[in-house]
């Protein structure tokens, strides 16, 4: 199945980001908030990112406005019925993500495909609050998703090689890179990312190395862009404790764990750059 207009739930930093990459790559893009003040904080953002790219040199002022005409926002589940994919990217909360699928279920036509961007929820337990638990799969973006290459492409044992297929093709036609992974936990980047993020702060707490001795010497030494507490702050702590808790419950094994300091952050409201002040303050 050719993928022409896809659906988009929430407007958040993800949710813009995948619409934007969506109909910069010529498709009919609806996106879908809870109410009109969180749409319009949304598509704000979605047009101050063209803006950039256009100031950049990256995209011309004539692609820019073919991009927004392509872009719909909508409060009302209806306007999605015709769409072709449908990428959730809501709040990190099964619950809520499971309502959503079973109403969008009745609305939206039988042979679309569901997809969520969810990094660390199962995508099976997601799949069985539909009727097409056949086609359904994880899209995993990353942020930034304009800039970000990788999708992670997550199959269950209920999907069809033929959703697969369709949404390998996809990925590629918006200008990324999937790569096929498994419903576990994490997936591939956050299953071996997460333990190490971890670790280094659990090696800030045995005092192997300060904050910046541990981050430079994981760029300089390991040829990273940022070290893990640059990273840990660019994520968000709270971010990094919410996976990594789903994590531990899954597997049950140590590395998984939180250590004490990041919970102590998160408490103390140090979520990293987003709040100012994490490893560092900004």
């Amino acid at each position: 199945m050719k993928i022409e207009q896809v659906g988009v739930l929430g407007c958040g930093l993800m949710g813009s980001g995948i619409a934007e990459v969506c109909a910069k790559a010529g498709i009919q893009t609806v996106v879908r908030e809870v109410n009109e003040e969180f749409l319009a904080k949304g598509m704000a953002r979605l047009e101050k990112s063209l803006a950039r790219a256009v100031d950049k040199g990256k995209l011309s002022a004539k692609d820019r406005d073919a991009t927004v005409g392509r872009l719909q926002g909508t409060t009302q589940d209806s306007d999605l019925g015709d769409c072709d994919l449908i990428i959730e990217a809501i709040v990190e909360n099964v619950e809520e993500k499971c309502r959503t699928y079973a109403a969008l279920d009745k609305i939206v036509k039988p042979g679309a495909l569901f997809a969520s961007n969810t990094s660390s929820l199962t995508i099976t337990e997601l799949a069985m609050s539909t009727e097409r638990s056949d086609r359904f799969l994880g899209l995993h973006f990353f942020n930034p998703v304009p800039i970000m290459k990788l999708v992670e492409v997550v199959r269950t044992l209920m999907t069809s090689d033929e959703a697969v297929e369709s949404t390998f093709d996809f990925v590629k036609a918006i200008g990324k890179e999937p790569v096929a992974a498994r419903d576990n936990s994490g997936f591939i980047v956050n299953r071996l990312l997460v333990p190490y993020l971890l670790d280094a702060i659990r090696a800030y707490e045995n005092g192997v190395g300060s904050v910046e001795d541990i981050d430079k010497a994981m760029q300089l030494g390991c040829a990273y862009p940022m070290g893990p507490f640059r990273l840990l702050d660019f994520v968000g702590l709270d971010t990094t404790y919410y996976i990594a808790n789903i994590m531990f419950e899954e597997y049950r094994e140590t590395r998984f764990a939180p250590p004490p300091l990041l919970k102590k952050m998160v408490l103390a409201g140090r979520y990293g750059k987003k709040s100012g002040h994490g490893f560092y303050q900004y």
